[in-house]
């Protein structure tokens, strides 16, 4: 069974930094794309960075300049280094593992990033 786990979440104050870490274990081959995303209450998951197996990234818009996706692919890890925080950046991280032909999602349980102003 493919279990995704998420660390690095934390508190910390307005401009400071936090690097995420999520790895992958059990059978998951061919992975073809790897994210992060964020939720806050009340509010849409939405998509914050993506890498794909070529190392091709993708960052929304209010991330960019601040935030960076990286991977050890042999490792089945992903990483999000996150700077110049902001209190609307508060939010539940998770992280996402596409693999196999189809492109099967495997998510992580989410890991609580909270900036205080």
């Amino acid at each position: 069974q493919v279990q995704v786990e998420e660390s690095g979440g934390g508190l910390v104050q307005a401009g400071g930094s936090l690097r995420l870490s999520c790895a992958a274990s059990g059978p998951i081959f061919r992975i073809s794309a790897m994210g992060w995303y964020r939720q806050a209450p009340g509010s849409q998951r939405e998509m914050v960075a993506t890498i794909t197996g070529a190392g091709g990234t993708n960052y929304a818009d209010f991330v960019k300049g601040r935030f960076t996706i990286s991977r050890d692919s042999a490792k089945n890890t992903v990483f999000l280094q996150m700077n110049s925080l902001k209190p609307e950046d508060t939010s539940v991280y998770y992280c996402l593992f596409r693999a196999g032909g189809y492109g099967v999602a495997y998510w992580g349980q989410g890991t609580q990033v909270t900036v205080s102003s």
